[in-house]
């Protein structure tokens, strides 16, 4: 487990403002490391330089928001995700939102908790 920086902002509701935002990071060689785009336009992005894609966005006019996230890599499997947030749960962590993803062949998964405090929550649930 990690933690790591997640930048959250709002995208334009237009063909292609994901693509351009994409576009964007990966000519600065940003790579992003999770995303969750909600249906309100608002975009949780960790990328792999929190600092250089902040200042970079922020050229660019997008209004930030930072915010340290929890960053857990999993087996992939059933029951993995369920145990990581059980033991938030039981050291009385309250999960704000959280987004995850896996591909079916690979061992691994990721998920990305966003609680009150980042740093508590590591150390109390020993992650």
């Amino acid at each position: 487990m990690a933690i790591r920086t997640e930048l959250t902002l709002r995208l334009e509701n237009s063909p292609g403002a994901l693509a351009r935002l994409c576009q964007a990071l990966a000519d600065e060689k940003v790579n992003v490391i999770a995303m969750n785009l909600e249906g309100s336009g608002v975009l949780h992005l960790v990328p792999d330089n929190p600092v250089h894609a902040t200042g970079l966005l922020r050229a660019r006019d997008y209004a930030l928001v930072e915010r340290e996230v929890l960053y857990v890599q999993l087996p992939n499997g059933p029951g993995a995700i369920g145990s990581a947030t059980r033991m938030l749960g039981e050291a009385d962590v309250n999960i704000d939102y959280a987004y995850a993803t896996a591909i079916n062949e690979h061992q691994m998964t990721a998920l990305v908790v966003a609680v009150d405090d980042a740093q508590r929550a590591s150390t109390a649930a020993g992650m």
